[in-house]
């Protein structure tokens, strides 16, 4: 098995973009602040205009006038008019209840406007439970889809997302036996074998020490492929060959091709965080054991979106990081006689392999038994090259290629070239961890309206925000919540005002909001893009808190907010939290919606008391498909959907 360690992230985009491989393109859509004053303002107009109708009432006052003034015999037909006007007025309001368009987020967009009080019209809906044999339901890369996409470069385990006909509209239950997840740091080391009951990995790889199971229970003994004898001395001996390790040079790291993600366990304890990356193959749900464990994960596979392998592995890396290659064709002196070949083909391998890395600006770093590493080139003078020689190959990508472009992003077979004017991103620039947690980055000049002073105030905003959390919900902070989800993050602040809690959270910024991505990665945290309009990759029941900021009220004109749930349901954990932070206008009905996944709420103010937003603090129940509620009891509410979005 190929085991890749990429430590640090690229100049352009950072570390986590090889997670979003899709198969297809997906244009980023933006709305200029003077667009949304606009829609605002039409809102409120449209809104109006539902309900005045002065020329008919006029008419039905003069009617009701001389109706006063006449014989009482008329008196039925005014009653009879009253109804119908009555009627129309009724009809008139849900026509434009259901043809609205949704208004910004006042507190969000700074600004005070006058909205109408009027909440959506609403219907109640039947849910029903999944079938025990979507326990497991990953809905974007689900096996039973395999056969309708192609093998070749194992495309059928890229993200294939189903239309909205066929999507799953039920409850996704745990397996019979499931219990709260064991407490980290105790989960890095074992994990309740109903909470993930698969055989076949245990059988397949206990031999390289990946899994044990002994009685109800999972252990993790901290072998793997290339260290099946512990990884600690793995990673000691890495240390060694990569000093920068050690002092805070190196920060975030990827595991690709994970297994149980031991590497990446043992990398936290060493103030390194590691996200591992796997597809879901054979050996069943290799990212499901991490998240048990407490450890960064998500599915992904190198393969036609963005990712010519070693290309990809460029476009990632910063200037000055590092590439850790253990296994075939490393050390294939010793090794070859395992690995059913010859000792010829394994020396060419490896010849060819030194040579695709140095015309791609790579350069031997140390090399010692099964472990090999390259640095990639930390200033332009290589690149140069490459765009003087017209044979050269992989070429260099021309500037129509979007370097930070990774959401359905098909491949490209070139070089993406560090941007010459960021300076300040390459490793050797980089502020040690931890001062580049609150050092501002210097790709925060990108984002529209970024600079300093915004980041400063950003993460000061956030502190106090965690802060009102943790009051809020006192599990929050302890050791009752590892995995958590900041779903919709501009900077990654909620993050960072977390950093000496023993949690860790995965940023995901909006792959259509403002590209914020590469500054999450600057501050030494994880993510990755995501569109909430899919399911996103990773297994049921892998967070224990989900957060959410303006996600209902930014993303309701593309999203159905009955899916957003659902799959936030999905992969919450049974017991886990969600808060929402939304605008006053949806937290009632987020709030219905919540009692029809049979979640638990409370509506609380926000730190500010603003009257424009407050929060929902949720927490998930856990139910078992034996205890069969019948779903008439548990419904929920859906918002009246119009041709423009909620």
């Amino acid at each position: 098995m190929l085991t890749l360690a990429s430590l640090q992230s690229f100049i352009a985009l950072p570390i986590i973009y090889i997670f979003s491989l899709d198969f297809r393109k997906r244009e980023r859509i933006e709305v200029s602040p003077r667009r949304k004053k606009i829609l605002s303002s039409r809102i409120v107009g449209d809104h109006s205009n539902c309900y005045q109708r002065p020329k008919t009432m006029k008419d039905n006052d003069d009617k009701y006038e001389k109706a006063e003034r006449g014989s009482t015999k008329i008196l039925p037909k005014t009653a009879l008019l009253i109804l119908l006007c009555g009627l129309s007025f009724y009809l008139g309001g849900l026509y434009c209840g259901k043809n609205k368009l949704q208004v910004n987020d006042v507190a969000k967009a700074g600004s005070s406007l006058d909205v109408v009080d009027n909440s959506p019209q609403v219907k109640s809906v039947s849910f029903p439970e999944c079938s025990s044999d979507y326990q497991d339901y990953t809905p974007c890369t689900d096996p039973r889809k395999w056969k309708k996409y192609g093998t070749h470069r194992l495309t059928f385990m890229e993200r294939h997302c189903p239309p909205v006909f066929d999507r799953k509209q039920c409850l996704v239950p745990p397996p019979n036996g499931y219990k709260s997840p064991i407490r980290w740091p105790k989960s890095k080391n074992e994990c309740w074998y109903r909470n993930v009951p698969y055989d076949w990995i245990n059988k397949q790889k206990s031999n390289q020490h990946w899994l044990k199971k002994e009685g109800d229970k999972f252990h993790f003994p901290g072998g793997g492929t290339m260290f099946p004898n512990g990884v600690s001395a793995y990673v000691d001996l890495m240390q060694d060959l990569i000093p920068e390790m050690k002092d805070g040079t190196i920060r975030t790291a990827i595991d690709t091709g994970c297994g149980v993600a031991s590497w990446g366990g043992d990398l936290l304890d060493r103030g390194i965080l590691t996200v591992s990356l796997a597809p879901r193959d054979n050996h069943e749900a290799q990212v499901q054991f991490a998240l048990e464990r407490g450890i960064p994960a998500i599915l992904g596979i190198i393969s036609t979106q963005r990712g010519v392998y070693l290309l990809e592995v460029h476009r990632i890396l910063r200037p000055g990081g590092f590439w850790v290659l253990s296994g075939p064709p490393v050390n294939y002196e010793n090794r070859w006689k395992g690995w059913d070949t010859t000792v010829e083909a394994q020396r060419s391998n490896y010849e060819k392999l030194q040579d695709l890395l140095t015309s791609m600006c790579f350069k031997m770093y140390a090399k010692k038994d099964d472990i090999a590493v390259w640095q990639k080139s930390s200033d332009n003078t290589c690149y140069n090259k490459l765009s003087n020689d017209p044979d050269a190959y992989p070429p260099k990508c021309d500037d129509s290629l979007e370097p930070d472009s990774a959401w359905y992003t098909p491949i490209r077979p070139c070089v993406v070239v560090p941007s010459p004017k960021l300076r300040k991103t390459g490793l050797e620039s980089t502020p040690k961890w931890p001062q580049r947690l609150h050092a501002t980055p210097e790709r925060i000049s990108d984002v529209p309206g970024g600079n300093g002073g915004l980041f400063k105030r950003d993460g000061s905003k956030w502190k106090a925000r965690a802060k009102h959390y943790k009051k809020l919900l006192p599990a929050f902070g302890s050791d009752k919540i590892r995995n958590v989800m900041d779903m919709n993050t501009a900077y990654g602040g909620l993050a960072a005002a977390l950093v000496d809690d023993p949690l860790w959270v995965m940023n995901v910024v909006s792959s259509y909001a403002a590209n914020t991505l590469p500054v999450v990665f600057d501050r030494g945290l994880i993510g990755t893009y995501h569109d909430w309009c899919e399911a996103f990759s990773t297994y049921p029941r892998t967070y224990d808190l989900l957060h959410v900021d303006g996600l209902f009220t930014s993303e309701s004109q593309r999203c159905e907010m009955k899916y957003v749930m659902l799959e936030m349901d999905r992969i919450l954990r049974p017991n886990g939290y969600a808060i929402i932070r939304e605008s006053s206008y949806f937290v009632d009905n987020i709030a219905s919606v919540a009692k029809g996944l049979r979640w638990s709420c409370r509506k609380e103010q926000t730190e500010s008391e603003s009257e424009n937003e407050k929060l929902l603090i949720c927490q998930k129940k856990l139910w078992f498909l034996e205890n069969k509620v019948t779903t008439a009891k548990y419904r929920f509410f859906v918002l009246l959907q119009s041709q423009e979005g909620v």
